[in-house]
């Protein structure tokens, strides 16, 4: 067997490997396919290939499902193991400007991506030429392993115990609203002065709780009525500023408002602020490839643990 039929057998085991991989976190052949840009009938032949060369059921497949046999597990597992120890290898013997180039697909939030990411991204590209980025901005929670993210940006509790996370920084919630509709209703010296008229602009699917300290320096919830509902950050800022309600709301979307007395804090000594987590997240069974890595050290040095959106600062 010469060197190159060894490096063609090769090869191809690393490929059947890869697409195992692919069709069991796409969780389908059709997905599989999409995402590897090939055709299903190609996937489903090699996964055939690789049960009949293997001599066991890798998968039992219906029309509707697919779930892994034990000895697909253990064979997804290994498989696993050994493109990470290859990609290991491949990543060390490369220089970082050969590493450092493909493209990067992030998924991330409407709001703070196109308020903060653009310029964190362009000055990345701008010391790595050659990444690539295909951004989807959408607050909705995609799924990283079936759409074929490479990363996710997520604001808040992360309960997606498949992925794993590294904190980018910080948001804080901050209770506001504008020149004009305190001067309407006045302006509150006590959380229940906020019972006189007070209306709340609220993001959707979100508590609409406020919470404030009171004589005994307890957290208390306090709800007020909805003026308006919406699922976009910005709008709901554009909500307050045009006076139709308090803002509760993260520091990143207003920060620039508050700054230049557009937008008034309300009742500070007594609104209890929310402390939110900005992560970077993506799927712990896939290798982080070395663009993704340098991509999630840039934006932590960049953003830091107190970000230039900060109202405290």
């Amino acid at each position: 067997m010469n060197n190159r039929i060894v490096y063609s057998f090769y090869m191809n085991k690393f490929e059947d490997m890869k697409t195992f991989i692919r069709i069991v976190e796409s969780g389908s052949i059709t997905l599989a396919a999409e995402q590897m840009n090939t055709v299903k009938s190609a996937i489903s032949k090699r996964l055939s290939n690789l049960e009949n060369m293997l001599g066991v059921t890798l998968l039992n497949r219906t029309t509707r499902s697919q779930t892994l046999t034990d000895s697909g597990r253990q064979y997804y597992q290994k498989c696993l193991k050994i493109l990470e120890d290859i990609a290991e290898i491949e990543t060390s013997l490369k220089n970082d400007e050969t590493s450092l180039s493909g493209t990067i697909k992030l998924a991330v939030p409407l709001s703070f991506g196109l308020l903060h990411l653009r310029k964190a991204l362009t000055e990345f590209q701008n010391k790595h030429p050659k990444i690539k980025f295909d951004i989807d901005f959408n607050d909705k929670k995609v799924d990283i392993i079936n759409e074929g993210f490479d990363l996710a940006i997520r604001i808040g509790k992360l309960d997606d115990s498949s992925l794993k996370a590294r904190k980018i920084t910080s948001v804080r919630t901050i209770l506001t609203a504008s020149q004009d509709y305190l001067a309407k209703f006045g302006i509150p010296k006590h959380p229940k002065d906020l019972l006189k008229g007070y209306k709340n602009l609220l993001y959707k699917n979100t508590p609409s709780s406020l919470y404030f300290k009171n004589s005994e320096n307890k957290n208390v919830s306090m709800n007020l009525p909805t003026a308006l509902i919406s699922n976009n950050g910005d709008f709901l800022c554009q909500a307050a500023l045009d006076g139709l309600g308090l803002l509760n709301t993260p520091d990143f979307i207003c920060y620039e408002f508050v700054r230049n007395g557009e937008l008034i804090p309300v009742l500070p000594q007594y609104y209890v602020p929310e402390s939110i987590g900005v992560f970077a997240v993506y799927p712990q069974t896939r290798h982080l490839q070395t663009r993704v890595r340098v991509l999630i050290d840039y934006l932590i040095n960049h953003f830091g643990d107190i970000p230039y959106w900060s109202i405290e600062k």
